[in-house]
């Protein structure tokens, strides 16, 4: 099988079970096995695979084909500008989930403590800490699976962040200058339908968030004035059509100056405030 061959192949495989960028993940995940870039496969297009490759893309596309995430196929993804490793136990790093990190930076300032709630892969908190020096960071989560994730992807980034396990703030004993959480909110009877490498393949307990997917915003705002310095500021990201319900619950709670950033494609995306 020739390169020419097996990128035919597998984008043919892939298009044939609605791979929505069938061509896109063909090329990645023949990139990713033989090791090649685009020059390499232009030169050598009509040369042969080796055996053992050609054997390991059909596993791989086979993979992609039963939508396992393509992230979890490769063993990464892109965020912000940087590199994070990702698997079963976390959640793949989304572009919507940038406008967090982009408004925690006009917010985060050197000499700083943050906390970043319900890390997962710790893409929040590592972007955050790769952008602005000298801030004490601290990632929790309830998976120690997951942390285990954010701390090799801390290694990879080059950046100095703690991480604790804990179900919310059970083991929180410090205040923060600013909290960030990413949580679950997705309502449980919505995740069944949604996209089938989401539904079947993500890890559910980073996404159920209760009846109408606001359960784990009560819980953090009620508690996370507790936690914060005086002016401290609580960050979120939201669903589509949750902003109403959160700012609400945050300026019933005591914060102020509480206001709902749209994300790139326009929608709801990001709720803040400070006390």
């Amino acid at each position: 099988m020739t390169y020419r061959d097996a990128l035919q192949s597998g984008e043919l495989v892939l298009s044939n079970a609605g791979i929505e960028d069938a061509k896109n993940d063909a090329w990645l995940l023949l990139a990713m096995v033989c090791h090649i870039d685009h020059t390499f496969y232009y030169v050598h297009v009509d040369e042969e695979l080796r055996e053992e490759q050609a054997r390991e893309y059909k596993s791989v596309i086979k993979k992609r084909a039963e939508r396992v995430p393509l992230q979890y196929i490769t063993g990464e993804q892109e965020f912000m500008g940087l590199t994070f490793h990702v698997n079963s136990n976390v959640l793949v790093p989304r572009q919507d989930t940038e406008t967090l990190v982009e408004e925690a930076l006009k917010i985060v300032r050197p000499g700083m403590h943050i906390l970043d709630m319900c890390t997962g892969s710790g893409c929040i908190l590592i972007s955050v800490l790769k952008h602005v020096r000298d801030v004490m960071g601290l990632g929790s989560d309830v998976s120690k699976q997951a942390l285990a994730v954010a701390k090799e992807n801390a290694r990879l980034n080059d950046v100095q962040a703690m991480f604790e396990w804990g179900n919310l703030f059970e083991q929180i004993d410090e205040r923060f200058d600013v909290i960030m959480s990413n949580p679950p909110y997705i309502p449980s009877a919505v995740i069944p339908t949604l996209q089938t490498e989401v539904a079947q393949f993500e890890p559910v307990n980073a996404l159920d968030g209760g009846s109408d997917g606001l359960d784990f915003y009560r819980k953090i705002v009620a508690e996370a004035s507790d936690y914060l310095n005086e002016n401290g500021y609580l960050l979120f990201e939201i669903g589509h059509d949750q902003g109403k319900e959160v700012s609400d619950m945050m300026i019933h709670a005591g914060y102020r100056e509480v206001r709902v950033v749209k994300d790139l494609a326009g929608n709801d995306r990001v709720v803040c405030g400070h006390l």
